[in-house]
């Protein structure tokens, strides 16, 4: 329904009732001259300020009105036809530049002496942009203002809240006047979402679409608007709507009680965007660096599609560290993320003997190319380089989850795909490999791979390949690498370019596939290689020196190799099913499957590129004389030089069985694994002189228990014994007085994750994430990031609907105590010169545990059955406290001895408020 000015043709009125009488066409005579009059009113301009009437007054007119019985509700139809006004007289400029629309539920009533128009029950005006929603509406169109209210239910309790919408703004006071001139607007007990803060204010005045100003307000990120947890009291404030809150004196209220934490006055940012700003550092002590201030710097919002962040770290002993972290992301294009962290850790003082001075770096980047960027090439990076020591040494709790680290790697690469027949595939790439233990690094700037698609020479035109030459087909490939390997001294110095090996591989593989008495499949192939390099070395004896001489001659040379190759395999079923009838047995049918096949591979011998020198004494008398190639040392080392043909056995397993379904509704039956694979191979040198077998390997892995548990297995088993020195002789070991095989090693692992609602591991990604680039684990078995303050990898998310926290009568205790379990279990056993021995046997578990609706502890630990002693450990409590987060992190031995309090506001906007306490590790000699 609107406010309309109407044609002097009125619209319909429709009398609700059983029989009319005088009074009611008398009612309806005078409603007609008042629509008309209100037509011819609306040109008037307004005169003097607007004064509003307090809302109890407002309430008592709409109540003192005359209202008709139920069933004599006059009724008017929502639908008011605007119709076109044939006038030449030219109008004058109405008060109103937009129509008025309204509605209500119960009844609309017009009172013409006091020109107000009065709506009740789920009563609705539209103007403009502006829209109101309340229980009862005022309209006055003396004055151009509107009131909204609430109104009282059956019960006497107040009910329908006004919702005031202007833009994107929303208001929800218990009542509102606005005046549709300026535009102004006063607001009693008004709630505004602002960017994920709530302001509750006992009085606001609208002075236009940005400024807001309020007195006695309370500003909250809390769920709970009625009774919130923790608000800051806003005495008097000015808000711009998706920018700022500007306010004087304001403390900090926790559940209605004051705390001394205030200021004078504050800045509340809000903003829908990313912004600039400071980022607030942690405060802590360290016995060995003094007081120290961690992660603090500032925020640069550059664009929408990449962000900076600048953190620094400073001790009061000189020692400092510093930290750029930025993301990046175009949507279907690519996305990622770089990291550089630096620090400068200064030990003891100046002038004491254990003073010392070390500098640690970490470089880490991740890149991502969405696939529909670009089909035919693709561009992809993880890396993580540095110092060796880096996660060991530093002293940023960012780092605490990556300690036990012992490799870093990168890898940095572009592919790119030609079209075609045939289709030409090449790829570059940048490859970093690191031990943090030994610190030995190795690097490939680039690796170059070039390959060409298979080509069929014989294949038929219709496409369809059978037979021994139609299936003949060969391709190209081209490999090409710069390999430096160094040491962390040496990273990215003139030093490490010195023992650079550069050489390139090229190779045509040749092969065939065919089927024999329709059960068998054939393959054969030759492979033809030549290999390029760029510096060889001759090698003389020096008698004087009495050492070797090598000498380096940098130039072109190269070898050329082919080899040859056939197998023979099948796959053979066995299917053994039980009684169908037997309703009683779980197991239905066992299937094993085996594929058996035998292997012919010729290895030709390339003496021709080995050389000898002659070892001989002072006096010319020749001792020895060796034999070597010059190409040994290079990228891809020496040729074969020993002719081998031998014969290979390889025999793969998989045992599954096909079991009744526990559910009744299922009619099929559920197939389960029960070994994924089991593997057998060896050969056999036909060639050789001695130690012909090789020795058998055994592997094998399957899953239990729902596939949660995984299992993988491995042993190796020489069939030849060793002698009296432990070395082995050609002679079979169950000859010797043995068993027929030897087991030299055997390995077995297991990893197990499980919680109480089935659903196993429940790492966070964030944290996850921030240890696989770090380098670790997919899991928090070496511990969890300690980065609270920051709140970058932290579990908790602001965005979780909060549970309802009324206790239902008679839940005296929490019968369901959510927990889950990460398990890793590893044993290695040795015994290949008769040590007998279990050289390694740990096991590695982590898990939390819910003790209490929002309680939580968590631990990740590992004992070493072999040294008898614990592994590094770490304990975490988590404490959810609705709007506010709590956190403590325990590492309570080791070298890393340490712990770490925080408490503060989940909410982004605000989560600068917060307090830490810190105790970190000491350094120890």
């Amino acid at each position: 329904m609107g406010i309309q000015k109407p044609s002097h043709t009125l619209a319909k009125i429709h009398l609700k009732a059983l029989h009319t009488n005088r009074f009611h066409i008398l009612f309806a005579l005078s409603f007609t001259v008042f629509i008309n009059t209100l037509s011819f009113a609306q040109d008037r301009p307004g005169s003097g300020i607007p004064i509003t009437p307090k809302p109890e007054t407002a309430t008592q007119q709409a109540d003192n009105d005359s209202i008709p019985d139920s069933e004599e509700v006059l009724i008017i139809d929502e639908k008011i036809l605007d119709s076109t006004i044939t006038d030449s007289t030219k109008q004058k400029k109405g008060l109103l530049e937009g129509i008025v629309s309204y509605k209500a539920k119960d009844y609309t009533s017009f009172n013409q002496k006091d020109e107000k128009l009065y709506l009740y029950n789920e009563a609705e005006i539209i103007y403009q942009d502006m829209q109101i929603n309340a229980g009862t509406i005022v309209i006055d169109y003396s004055k151009n203002e509107v009131y909204a209210g609430r109104i009282k239910d059956s019960l006497g309790e107040y009910t329908q809240r006004p919702i005031f919408k202007q833009g994107e703004s929303i208001i929800e006071p218990d009542s509102i006047r606005f005046n549709l001139d300026s535009e102004k607007a006063l607001i009693w007990n008004s709630r505004t979402e602002q960017n994920g803060g709530t302001i509750i204010a006992e009085l606001t005045k609208k002075e236009n679409d940005s400024v807001f100003f309020i007195r006695n307000g309370k500003f909250t990120t809390s769920k709970n608007l009625d009774d919130p947890e923790y608000y800051f009291l806003l005495r008097k404030a000015k808000i711009v709507p998706d920018k700022k809150v500007v306010t004087g004196l304001t403390n900090l209220f926790i559940y209605d009680v004051p705390t001394p934490i205030g200021m004078p006055f504050a800045y509340f940012p809000l903003t829908k965007k990313q912004t600039s700003g400071v980022i607030f550092p942690s405060f802590g002590e360290q016995n060995e660096r003094g007081y120290f201030l961690q992660n603090g710097g500032y925020y640069f919002a550059i664009s929408d599609y990449f962000d900076l962040a600048t953190l620094g770290d400073y001790y009061t002993n000189g020692s400092y560290g510093f930290r750029l972290e930025s993301k990046y992301n175009k949507r279907y294009n690519f996305s990622g993320n770089f990291g550089f962290r630096y620090e400068n850790i200064i030990n003891s003082e100046r002038g004491f003997p254990d003073y010392s001075k070390n500098t640690i770096y970490n470089l880490r980047w991740s890149h991502v190319q969405d696939a529909k960027a670009n089909p035919s090439s693709r561009f992809s990076a993880s890396v993580n380089l540095g110092s060796s020591q880096y996660y060991q040494e530093s002293v940023n709790q960012v780092n605490a989850a990556s300690y036990l680290n012992n490799t870093l790697s990168s890898s940095v690469s572009y592919s790119k795909t030609f079209k075609g027949e045939p289709q030409v595939n090449t790829s570059v790439t940048a490859t970093h490999s690191q031990n943090t233990q030994t610190q030995e690094i190795n690097m490939t700037l680039p690796t170059f791979q070039g390959s060409v698609g298979r080509i069929y020479p014989f294949a038929p035109s219709d496409g369809t390949k059978k037979g021994i030459i139609k299936n003949i087909n060969f391709q190209y490939n081209l490999r090409g690498e710069n390999r430096i390997r160094t040491t962390d001294t040496l990273f990215f110095k003139k030093e490490m370019f010195d023992e650079a090996k550069i050489g390139l591989k090229h190779s045509i593989p040749l092969s065939t596939n065919f089927k024999v008495f329709k059960h068998f499949s054939v393959t054969a192939g030759s492979n033809f290689e030549e290999n390029w390099t760029f510096k060889s070395f001759e090698r003389s004896y020096d008698p004087l020196e009495e050492e070797v001489v090598i000498t380096e001659n940098n130039g072109f040379d190269a070898y050329r190799t082919y080899n040859f190759n056939t197998s023979v395999g099948t796959t053979i079923y066995g299917l053994f099913n039980f009684d169908k009838n037997n309703e009683g047995k779980s197991i239905q049918a066992i299937r094993h499957v085996m594929r058996p096949s035998v292997s012919y591979n010729i290895n030709p011998s390339f003496d021709k590129y080995y050389d000898t020198y002659e070892v001989i004494d002072a006096d010319g008398t020749t001792l020895d004389e060796v034999e070597y190639s010059r190409f040994q040392n290079t990228l891809y080392g020496a040729p074969n030089k020993t002719y081998r043909s031998s014969v290979g056995f390889d025999l793969s397993n998989n045992l599954e069985a096909k079991v009744r379904d526990r559910d009744t509704t299922q009619v099929e039956a559920k197939k389960i694994i029960i070994l994924n694979n089991l593997n057998f191979s060896t050969s056999y040198n036909l060639a050789g002189d001695s130690l012909r077998w090789d020795p058998v390997r055994v592997t094998g892995g399957t899953q239990i228990f729902n596939n949660k548990m995984n299992i993988n297995f491995g042993a190796i088993l020489d069939p030849y014994a060793l002698d009296n020195n432990n070395k082995k002789i050609d002679k079979f070991n169950v000859n010797n007085g043995g068993s027929l095989f030897r087991m030299t090693s055997a390995n077995l692992t297991m990893g197990y994750s499980f919680s109480s609602d089935g659903k196993g591991d429940d790492t966070s990604d964030s944290s996850r994430n921030e240890t696989l680039q770090s380098g670790g684990r997919d899991d928090d078995l070496f511990g969890r990031s300690q980065d609270f303050a920051d709140d970058q990898f932290n579990a908790y998310d602001e965005d979780d609907d909060e549970e309802d926290e009324e206790e239902t009568p008679g839940k005296l205790y929490n019968f369901s105590i959510p927990w889950n379990v990460r398990l890793a279990y590893a044993v290695n056993y040795s015994n290949n010169a008769r040590q007998n021995e279990i050289s390694s046997h740990s096991l590695m578990f982590s898990g939390d545990l819910e003790i209490a609706p929002r309680w939580t502890i968590g631990a990740s630990s590992g004992y070493d059955f072999k040294n008898n002693g614990f592994s590094y450990t770490q304990l975490r409590f988590q404490r959810d406290l609705l709007s506010w987060k709590m956190n403590f992190s325990w590492i309570p031995f080791s070298a890393r001895t340490s712990w770490n309090f925080f408490i503060g506001i989940k909410s982004n906007i605000l989560q600068d408020i917060k307090y830490e306490k810190r105790r970190q590790p000491d350094d120890r000699l």
